[in-house]
């Protein structure tokens, strides 16, 4: 039997958010109840890049692209989880290099983020210098487990380097059950339209049948 990982954040009141503004918090509000009603119905008030999410290109590029033009094929296929829990800070070109990205490839990097409960500001990301090689080499997808892929750098270089090749961004993913190597990966975001971004569940399974390239 095929073992599942679901690597997605658990969305809830206290969630980590991002420099833990509460403007950024998920609220829920009961607007039925079975005192009020027939039914118990709830109302979800939440930004977009809460947990688990994709991100879109108009998130850092003025008139990009939005989130509906990521399609399916581009978050549906073999992934690979590479360990790179020992790194302090920026994630360098010199900490991929000997894990040789491929082009096309959906890679998942595993800090020591997926540790963390709530929001560190000293959080691990990609560096700038590391995402211009991830560019140059031309993955398809970078999934991190930091609510941000980058921190503190000017201009948004790491998003810009990696959009500017429609290589998909992922963050938020919680990889500290997951084992590095190979999987088949299913991110599966709100179908919306229009916008910067969406939550996202995002599922690993290990040891199933996996897509033609």
């Amino acid at each position: 039997m095929a073992t599942i990982y679901d690597v997605s954040m658990l969305i809830h009141k206290d969630v980590q958010v991002y420099k833990n503004k509460d403007e950024k918090r998920p609220s829920f509000q009961t607007t039925s109840d079975f005192d009020t009603g027939s039914s118990h119905e709830t109302r979800v008030s939440m930004d977009v890049h809460t947990g688990t999410h994709i991100d879109a290109p108009l998130h850092m590029i003025p008139g990009g692209e939005t989130i509906e033009t990521i399609k399916l094929k581009q978050l549906v296929g073999n992934c690979r989880v590479i360990d790179l829990t020992k790194v302090e800070g920026a994630i360098k070109k010199a900490d991929l290099e000997p894990h040789k990205p491929q082009k096309g490839e959906f890679l998942l990097l595993k800090t020591k983020n997926s540790w963390d409960e709530e929001f560190n500001y000293d959080f691990v990301y990609v560096g700038a210098d590391a995402a211009a090689y991830l560019a140059e080499v031309g993955v398809g997808l970078v999934g991190v487990d930091g609510l941000g892929i980058e921190r503190s750098q000017p201009d948004h270089e790491t998003h810009k380097s990696l959009m500017s090749k429609h290589i998909v961004i992922i963050e938020g993913l919680r990889l500290k059950n997951v084992p590095e190597g190979d999987y088949f990966m299913v991110a599966a975001p709100l179908k919306l339209t229009g916008i910067d971004a969406a939550p996202a569940r995002v599922m690993l399974f290990e040891g199933v049948g996996i897509l033609d390239e």
